[in-house]
């Protein structure tokens, strides 16, 4: 049971705004039921509009809101939806909690609401009442601010915190705030076109909003969204956007924020609008535009024929509404309109995972640069297939965003750099915005050496060569004298393999500083689900963009550049020098034929059971059920010593993962502290659990 807000008095409404009336939920059946008929309006033309918005970036936010409210100005919108918190940016975190920014994003609302003139717009914005703060949107009419409405079910799983922040608005309820503005649970009036909302996680709920607020003729339904992506999750939204408008009997608008906002989770924009169970119109995923607008006539006589006929065959009483708010407006009249949605040839491919990593690394790899003010990119090239997916990923962010934007465009965007302009061609762009660096030692191979030249070479990126051999012979030199004791690789293995990877990082750090550059970090999420990587080494960076994302999937990815790539962009055949390899760290002398998966284990078994340990929360004696299934060629007693090792090395390298460079959200799950996965830095090391694994026995065992 929710709790209810304390009561508060009914206060007038401000003059601004007195041309509507507030009153409780109308009581006649057939009016809740079909909606105000006393109108014969029976379609209007509505959008949903995608922004690229930054936290806190006031003036930008404003400017981006203002910029789309004009563009559906032009093509004739009535009715436009704008994303969940676009005014703050929904990435403040605990800013949040600063009543600064509650007022900033109030004065950024009355700054955007004049621009609505003659039009309803929705607008999200965080909002202070009797001492909570709650996730509300604004429905701004003919300029003027007519109501807020406050999110019912907060997001918590994952990588959201919502109510860390905010409050939770309890259901049928609805009250003023000190500037006499409704707020809470609402359903809006205008002009005889009934609007309600349901706001991101709202439409995820099993007791979602619209199925209430339905029942009191519901005409169109807003759904504000900062929806971050994950792969595959797309299919799920249009789901709920087409369930929502079949189950409803309304239209449906799905707005959502776009780009790399925050610095970890990336928005696929992707906006939707559905009418009475039909797609209507889609939304570009992946744009590089500040703001991308979809516009569609909405068939408002469809939606009551819809509720009509559900009325018929449920003589269910409406539940009480809190509130409704009404106000007058002039809807103009819509032609109708051949309904042509259009989906994105790679979107119906067979691809479309590898699409959407491609397109979503990118894209946030590209608003890094752009929102960091860095200069470019630093990548520290082995030859071996973790950095050539990072260079790879700058090379194609250029690209995709050159091909969008244009050269121009992209100049623009990326105006603080001097250089951008200067360049012609994407070639001559990504050699201004990429170095690439190979730094050998003594164990250090010609395959690996030609495989980053190679690379290098096939994306124009500015490469260079060092060999560090020197450099690690004097820190092992000096520390045999500090210690008095002589290194050996049978005493000192692992201190003996950091160091050559230590030293490469001042080299890389060193050229970033000198140019203004950001140096990636090159690590994956197999390696550091078990700590397979050197601290101040291979983790050396400000961003990692390949964390969210396991070695197997990168292997398979890498192959797919060499041999398909994405249509209309470059493929890199040159990647064969990477995919001909067995991954190594080449850390070790070259007689110990030293490879990844030795050290390890095969990252397809490593990558399920990082899935069900991690991801799915299962105990190693439940991960052993599960992973025999799934890998059978395998004798038990071997999956045994890699369920141990794996979370053995889990408990003790959680350290790691917290020092990690910040990385993208690219999957449902990540391993990434700050953003999905909390685990103690100091735990018992599942001391137990894994006693329990040691006695597990087979089936066959068993029957035996």
């Amino acid at each position: 049971m929710r709790a209810s807000l304390p009561p508060d008095d009914v206060l007038p409404l401000p003059e601004h705004v007195s041309s509507t009336v507030v009153e409780k939920a109308l009581r006649s059946p057939v009016e809740k039921t079909l909606g105000p008929m006393e109108k014969n309006l029976s379609r209007i033309r509505a959008g949903a509009a995608v922004l690229n918005q930054t936290p806190m970036d006031w003036r930008g936010n404003v400017s981006r809101a203002c910029k789309a409210i004009g563009m559906a100005r032009k093509a004739g919108v009535s009715l436009l939806c704008l994303p969940e918190l676009c005014l703050s940016g929904y990435g403040c975190e605990d800013m949040f909690l600063s009543g600064s920014v509650e007022r900033y994003a109030w004065q950024a609302l009355e700054e955007v609401a004049p621009h609505s003139a003659n039009m309803v717009v929705a607008v999200g914005l965080p909002v202070s009442y009797r001492s909570r703060v709650f996730n509300c949107a604004a429905l701004l009419v003919d300029g003027q601010v007519v109501g807020l409405v406050a999110k019912q079910f907060l997001a918590r799983a994952g990588i959201h915190y919502e109510p860390r922040w905010f409050a939770a608005w309890p259901k049928g309820e609805a009250h003023h705030t000190q500037k006499g503005v409704p707020i809470g649970d609402l359903v809006f009036d205008v002009g005889s076109v009934r609007i309600g909302f349901e706001i991101c996680e709202d439409a995820w709920a099993a007791q979602r909003p619209g199925q209430s607020l339905s029942q009191h003729g519901l005409d169109v339904l807003l759904s504000p969204s900062a929806s971050h992506f994950s792969l595959g999750k797309n299919d799920i939204r249009k789901r709920i956007v087409l369930e929502g408008s079949r189950a409803f009997g309304s239209g449906y608008i799905y707005s959502n924020l776009l780009g790399n906002e925050a610095g970890r989770a990336i928005y696929d924009g992707g906006a939707m609008l559905a009418c009475a169970g039909a797609m209507v119109a889609t939304g570009p995923r992946f744009s590089f535009e500040d703001v991308c607008l979809t516009d569609a006539v909405l068939e408002l006589g469809e939606a009551r024929m819809l509720r009509a006929q559900r009325a018929c065959s449920s003589p269910e009483e409406a539940p009480a509404l809190s509130m409704c708010v009404r106000t007058t407006f002039e809807w103009p009249s819509m032609p109708p309109e051949i309904r042509n949605v259009e989906v994105p040839a790679w979107e119906k491919g067979t691809c479309v995972k590898e699409e959407e990593f491609t397109r979503a690394t990118c894209l946030g790899l590209f608003d890094y640069l752009r929102k960091s003010r860095s200069g470019g990119f630093v990548v520290s090239l082995s030859g071996g297939a973790d950095s050539a997916a990072c260079a790879v990923l700058v090379r194609l962010c250029i690209e995709m965003a050159a091909a969008e934007l244009g050269m121009d465009g992209i100049a623009h965007k990326l105006a603080h750099i001097p250089n951008v302009r200067q360049a012609g061609s994407v070639a001559e762009l990504v050699n201004a915005l990429l170095i690439t660096l190979y730094q050998s030692t003594e164990h250090s191979s010609e395959t690996t050496r030609n495989a980053a030249s190679q690379v290098a070479e096939s994306i124009s990126a500015s490469h260079s060569e060092l060999d560090v051999s020197e450099l690690v012979r004097g820190y092992v030199t000096r520390i045999e004298q500090a210690l008095h004791t002589e290194l050996s690789w049978a005493e000192h293995d692992i201190a003996l393999q950091n160091i050559q990877a230590r030293v490469r990082g001042p080299s890389a750090w060193l050229i970033a500083n000198v140019r203004g550059f950001l140096l990636l970090s090159t690590s994956n999420r197999s390696e550091s689900a078990v700590g397979y990587a050197t601290m101040d080494g291979d983790t050396c960076g400000g961003l990692s963009p390949i964390a969210g994302i396991d070695k197997a999937f990168l292997q398979h990815w890498l192959r797919w550049m060499q041999s398909q790539g994405m249509d209309g962009y470059s493929k890199f055949p040159e990647l064969k020098y990477v995919n001909d390899q067995v991954p190594t760290a080449e850390l070790r002398p070259h007689d110990s034929a030293q490879t990844d998966e030795s050290d390890l284990m095969p990252y397809p078994v490593l990558d399920a059971i990082e899935r069900h340990a991690i991801g799915m929360r299962r105990s190693p004696a439940e991960v052993i059920e599960y992973v025999r299934n799934e890998f059978p060629a395998y004798e038990q007693d071997l999956l045994l010593l890699w369920i141990k090792k794996f979370f053995s090395l889990w408990a003790k390298n959680q350290w790691k993962r917290e020092r990690f460079a910040p990385s993208f959200h690219l999957d449902d799950r990540d391993l990434d502290p700050k953003a999905w996965c909390r685990f103690p830095i100091l735990s018992g090391g599942f001391e137990v659990e894994l006693e329990h694994l040691q006695s597990h026995k087979s089936p066959a065992q068993t029957e035996d």
